[in-house]
């Protein structure tokens, strides 16, 4: 189990969601990536960026400066739906 660690502070909507969804890409199942935000918004756009995904999601950390995600890759759903052969045929 290993946890890599993703600053976003700074960073505005959109790009919080859609830095943690490739950063996701390369985060075996098991392993943790840990995401810092200064963005309210990513209070919503996280979870549900999370939610898409399949993995768990918690809010380590919230004050009035930083919020701090903690995922946990749980079944590669990202790769999986990239990577799925094509229905029907």
């Amino acid at each position: 189990m290993t946890k890599t660690t993703l600053d976003l502070t700074g960073l505005k909507c959109p790009l919080p969601a859609l830095k943690t969804r490739k950063a996701l890409k390369t985060v075996a199942p098991g392993d943790f990536l840990e995401v810092h935000c200064t963005d309210p918004l990513s209070v919503i756009d996280i979870p549900n960026l999370i939610r898409e995904t399949g993995d768990k999601v918690e809010i380590a950390k919230r004050d009035e400066t930083r919020i701090v995600f903690l995922i946990e890759k749980t079944n590669g759903a990202i790769e999986k739906s990239n990577s799925a052969p094509p229905q029907g045929g």
